[in-house]
């Protein structure tokens, strides 16, 4: 079972590598990587706005990439994610929640429950039998609220700078006066690196509807395999927020990976490398089990 795993991560991590320069491919598997890549496609819904969506299909499990928040499904864990999938045969799904890259919508008229929705209707309508979800920032967040919503379509959770209940979280540890002055103005705003402006501004509405969708306050009614990645320099969402999403799933299978050197993003080589590796050993593990 070893060296099923180990072989398979090679193939997925020779494709994905080969996009950062490491490896070596032949000008003929390029453009045939190029042909097969996946196409944008839009799902329609009644009375709500159309997602944009990118999929392979393949075997069971499959593994569904959950973007965080301002970003969208062409980065570059998403796009890695699908090489190493298309290579072990495995269905792969990335979209853009509502809002958010291609997708329709108002980014600034979104909320938690806007996005969980987009969410739990990939899950249900663009998925077959039961999923990886892959949540990075506020993805995390959504993947542990899809998994509660969704037991029977969720295999296990992959956590990459999990930023559950963190808008909120970071509200209420400010001073007394200052929320005081910015419920006043009924505007917020969050310090990040990811903008011009070195910000991101929420109304209070948008505050008070994440309210509704925390998870940290009680056990979280999930079983099913969990692995959390964190950066320790991660300085948008803090690293202990995955620890109190460890300490509060029920599962029992519950691994942490820290790294040391690592940003908010997890975007870099070795960063993919490990998530790659991750997804590996849980795919390895869900289809040898008894």
């Amino acid at each position: 079972m070893a060296a099923v795993s180990l072989r398979s991560c090679r193939r997925g991590l020779s494709l994905m590598l080969r996009n950062a320069g490491v490896a070596a491919v032949p000008s003929q598997h390029l453009q045939a990587d190029r042909r097969h890549k996946s196409t944008v496609q839009f799902a329609s819904r009644p009375d709500l706005p159309k997602l944009a969506y990118r999929r392979v299909k393949g075997k069971s499990p499959g593994v569904v990439f959950l973007p965080g928040y301002g970003s969208n499904m062409n980065g570059r864990k998403a796009e890695a994610l699908e090489e190493f999938c298309r290579s072990l045969g495995h269905s792969y799904l990335r979209f853009d929640y509502t809002g958010h890259g291609a997708s329709e919508g108002e980014l600034a008229e979104g909320t938690v429950g806007t996005w969980k929705k987009d969410v739990l209707f990939v899950l249900d309508e663009l998925t077959e039998g039961p999923q990886i979800l892959v949540g990075s920032s506020l993805g995390g967040w959504l993947m542990l609220l899809a998994a509660i919503a969704r037991p029977e379509k969720t295999a296990a959770l992959v956590g990459i700078a999990s930023a559950a209940d963190h808008f909120v979280t970071w509200f209420n540890s400010l001073p007394l006066e200052t929320r005081k002055e910015l419920e006043a103005k009924e505007e917020w705003s969050l310090p990040t690196k990811h903008t011009e402006e070195g910000v991101y501004k929420f109304s209070m509405d948008f505050l008070r509807e994440a309210e509704n969708h925390c998870v940290l306050q009680s056990p979280i009614p999930i079983t099913c395999p969990v692995r959390l990645i964190h950066g320790l320099k991660d300085e948008d969402v803090p690293w202990h927020i995955s620890m109190q999403v460890a300490e509060r799933v029920l599962s029992t299978d519950v691994d942490i990976i820290l790294r040391r050197n690592g940003q908010h993003r997890m975007s870099e080589k070795d960063d993919i490398k490990l998530m790659v590796y991750t997804i590996d050993d849980l795919i390895d593990k869900l289809t040898t089990m008894v």
